[in-house]
Parts: structure tokens; sequence; C-alpha cells
């Protein structure tokens, strides 16, 4: 247990129904960006959250991913997060993938129309810093060794230093990597192949510094990226096709400078490498997110090439949709069958992630003469067809993503909510840092009345007593703009309903509806009601998914 932290929440001992001890809310097994992000989101929630790492306590300075997409910054920036980040990193407006072939990350309708470079631990470290003043227990040093699951929580075994242990709570989740032990624990498969043999990672200085903070390139024979961590070192991953080798092989700085000079024409002088170690990239997948009250997310659920730099992004994502649902049913908002939607949402994402960046990597890596053709061509399309390269922007990014909503639910519903202006001048990712649902309606009603001034009430024109949402769940906002739709945002920044309807009744009774359904709690007087949230109902009404 990380002792030292003076906000550590007291995660004294609860009950489960059934009458044990529960020593915390929700155990997350795995302190990287995924667990951090996650364990973080469930401690500012009110839950009590404990971690576990096999790892020594510290930020560790090696690290793969280096590129941080623009909705991965949207999620940060909805936790006060974004702005810190970039500040210390390298946006670029392109990214590079092989030969010409360019994504133009400025064409994003985002706050954040870039590609922001920046270490892995950088990320690390702010989530960690908000996950210690949320209150989460860390215990480091410990190593899970299994589980038991019961229908009214999950039992973790681990080893530390000073002997064996294990905790209870009612939910556990597996962000401990690929090599996940929580994985292994129930049971379930990694399906997959190596896509990659041998590559190489080496941290090193350079003599001549790169024309950009991010440079990649493939040729038929080698391919090589080099990332600036802004200070004064330098990330490279290699590929070789003539030199092949066990994860286990040899490796020196003379084989990363040979890759370099294959791909990119120079080694840039490079030299005193920290580390150097040689892995394979696998593309793998489990074919269930959720077994009983385990949950997995990150590379314990999915891992693919590093082509596009989509890892560590999906995994921050799956945290986000997760946390949510996992803090609704935790407080008694929503029934346990809510959590089934991380299935069905993350899933397809993560199969998506494995096909495009599986794309990627196989048409960089074309050797034979009409393989070459075939990436040149691939290249001029990307450059000439602004659709086709603005979708394989918003796929790469994370902003193009969207939820499956169900028959006759508005067009909105299950996409992604941009950053609108609000009446107040405020943004809707500023007010996403309370953790709540939002309610975005016109800022004008018909005929020229404004809303109420007091906090949560609406009042549609001839609707008496109006619609006060329940202000623990969900806050009210206007719109900056004259636009007439209501929109309920959910706290992951998706929209999960809307409505056009502008007649007073039938639009509050669409409201009431919803607040029921997605909050849990009938307007006006906050109290719950965690059975509107069954998979009954108008699909238009439902949970993304479900």
């Amino acid at each position: 247990m990380d002792a030292s932290n003076p906000k550590t929440r007291d995660n004294g001992a609860r009950n489960d129904p059934a009458g044990a001890a529960r020593d915390t809310d929700v155990l997350v097994v795995g302190a990287g960006p995924t667990g951090l992000l996650l364990a973080g989101d469930l401690a500012e929630a009110g839950l009590g959250v404990t971690l576990l790492e096999r790892r020594p306590g510290k930020i560790s300075n090696l690290t793969r991913a280096l590129a941080v997409h623009a909705r991965t910054l949207e999620q940060l920036d909805a936790r006060g997060l974004a702005d810190e980040l970039v500040a210390g990193g390298h946006p670029l407006g392109s990214l590079r993938l092989f030969g010409d072939a360019y994504l133009d990350a400025s064409r994003l309708r985002s706050r954040f129309p870039f590609v922001l470079i920046t270490p892995q631990f950088e990320v690390e470290r702010l989530l960690e810093r908000r996950a210690r003043r949320a209150g989460v227990t860390f215990r480091y040093e410990s190593e899970v060794l299994g589980l038991d699951q019961d229908a009214e929580g999950v039992t973790v075994r681990f080893r530390t230093p000073e002997g064996l242990g294990s905790l209870r709570a009612a939910y556990a989740v597996g962000t401990d990597g690929v090599r996940s032990a929580v994985r292994e624990a129930v049971g379930l498969p990694f399906p997959g192949k190596s896509v990659i043999r041998s590559l190489v990672l080496a941290d090193v200085r350079l003599a001549q510094e790169p024309d950009s903070p991010f440079t990649v390139n493939a040729t038929g024979e080698a391919f090589a990226l080099i990332g600036s961590f802004g200070d004064g070192w330098y990330r490279v991953i290699g590929w070789n096709r003539r030199h092949q080798a066990g994860d286990d092989a040899p490796v020196d700085l003379d084989e990363v400078r040979e890759i370099t000079r294959l791909a990119l024409g120079s080694d840039y002088g490079m030299h005193d490498a920290r580390w150097i170690s040689r892995f394979h990239s696998d593309e793998r997948q489990v074919p269930e997110y959720r077994v009983g009250r385990v949950f997995l997310a990150g590379d314990a659920a999915h891992v693919h090439s590093p082509a596009g730099g989509q890892g560590m992004n999906t995994g921050l994502q799956d945290a986000a949709n997760l946390s949510w649902k996992l803090a609704a049913v935790l407080r008694g908002h929503a029934p346990d069958s809510l959590l089934d939607s991380y299935q069905t949402e993350r899933h397809p994402v993560g199969r998506a992630v494995l096909r495009s960046s599986g794309a990627l990597v196989r048409i960089a890596l074309l050797h034979s003469a009409p393989g070459r053709l075939a990436r040149t061509l691939a290249a001029r399309l990307l450059e000439r067809l602004r659709p086709v390269s603005g979708r394989a922007i918003r796929t790469v990014s994370g902003i193009g993503i969207a939820y499956p909503a169900g028959p006759g639910a508005h067009r909105l519903a299950g996409h992604r909510a941009p950053d609108v202006r609000l009446a107040d001048g405020s943004r809707l990712y500023e007010v996403l840092r309370q953790g709540r649902f939002v309610l975005i309606t016109p800022s004008v009603e018909p005929g020229g009345m404004r809303p109420s001034d007091e906090p949560g009430d609406i009042h549609p024109v001839d609707e008496p007593g109006g619609i006060r949402p329940a202000e623990d769940r969900t806050v009210t906002v206007h719109w900056h703009s004259a636009r007439r739709t209501v929109v309920l945002v959910r706290p992951d920044g998706y929209v999960a309903w809307a409505t056009d309807a502008t007649a007073p009744a039938e639009r509050a009774r669409a409201l009431r509806t919803a607040l029921v359904h997605w909050t849990g709690a009938e307007p006006g007087d906050g109290g719950p009601i965690s059975a509107a949230l069954t998979p009954q109902g108008h699909a238009a009404d439902r949970p993304a998914g479900r």
C-alpha cells in the first residue's frame, strides 16, 4: 500500500448484500494509463478504489507509446488534464504513415486538430497525480495470483514482498497488459497471431536533430520511427526484413543504426543508448471484455501493431467508456445489465483497430514490385480523395468512433458530442469535468421565452411546473446558438439521447422518459429508479448498444 499519500481513501470494510466483507468497491489491476484513468474516474465519483500494480512504485521512463490522438485529448480535457499535456508535447498537424502517405489531422473538427507527440510516461504522470488526489489506494509490488467471484463480488489473490494477500470488491478490472494475469485467471483465450517479428526498440541521443519530432518511414526492406521525448532523448522503433531474430536474441546500437539508415536514410548520429530491446508485435483480442464481475481493458483485452499509434489511445477510451457505467451501477443509479454495453460498444472498436493498424503495417512493408505500386496508389488516394483521407484520420484519431444506438434513435445518438460553446461562455467538455450527464437545451424557448434561471429547470412553453433533472446526476446547460435540439450527453462525451421536438408537451414527455431511463431518477425528486434502465422501453430511449 502507498502509505505516503495523505489523501488515500479509507476503503474500510463494506458488506455485500449476502453479508461477505468487502474491502473496496472496485479493484483495478495494472497502473498503466488505462488503469490510472479508470481508477481516477471511479474515485472522483466517490467510490472506493484499490489499484494493484506488479512493478515498484515509480513512473517508468521506458515506454512504447508516443502519440496521443484527438479523441483521447478530448477525454483528458473532460478531466482537466489536456492543456497541461499539450503544453509539454509536440503537436503535429499531420501524421506520416509510409512513403508519401500522410493523414491530415488539421482537418479534424476538434479543439485538438493534431496528433500530440509525447511519451507515455507523461500521460501516466498526470493520470497518477489525479488518481492520488481523488483518493485511490495504490498497492505496488503486488503480483496477482488468481481470483474467485460469486454473485455478489470478486476476491483477488496476490503476492507482495511481505507475503500473500487478498482483497474483495464488487468488481475487478484487468488493465494489466498483454500478459494479463486477470485474463488468465478468468480463463479467457487471447486468439490471434504475430504480425511482425524482431522489432527493435531503443532510447538514444542524437547528434543531429530530425526535421520533425516524429519521423517515420517504411521501405521494402525496413521500417523505422524516431520520436522525441522532448528532453534530448529519442525513442527509436525499427524493423529489418533481412535480420529476423527471436525476442531473446542480442541487439546492439549498430543494428539500430543500420535499420534507421535503411528506412530513413540516416542514423542521425545516434549514441548513448540507455535501453535497447527486441520484441514482436501481435494482433490479438479476447472474445469477451466481461466475465461476470471481472472486466478487461486496454492491452489486456486487445493488442495490435504500432502502426497509427492507436494502442494507448484505445485503452484510455475503453476506460472512459467503462468508468461511468461502473459508477452508475455502484451508486444505485443503474442495474448491473448496463455494464453489458461495455462489450457491445468497445469490442467492435477494438476489432476495428486491429484491422486498421494491421492493414497499415502490411501496406507499409510490402516488398514486391506490385506491392510497392499498390502502396504508391494508396498514398495518392489519401492525398487526392478528401473523403477517403478524412474518413481515415477520423478513424485513427478516434473522432469518428460511434456506438450503436438502435432503431428509432435520433441521428445523433451514439455519436461523439463535439465540444460546443454554451450560453454562459463555457465549453461542453469543461462541464463534463463534473462527471455527470449534461443536458443541453435551447437558450430561448419558442415565443422568445428563456429557460428558468434556477439550476436544472427547463420550462417549455405552456408546460406547467417544468422539469428538474436530478442535480446529482445531470447538469443542465443551454446552447450558445439558436439551436432547438435537446441533447443528453453521457459522462464519456457521447450522445445518449436527443430530440428535435418543439411542441412543449411532446418534448417534455420525451425528456422525462429519457432522464428516467438514462440517469435512473425521476425529474424533480432525485429518487433512484434504476429499474427504468432495463432494456425494456422504446428503442430510441435505450442506452447505445442495448
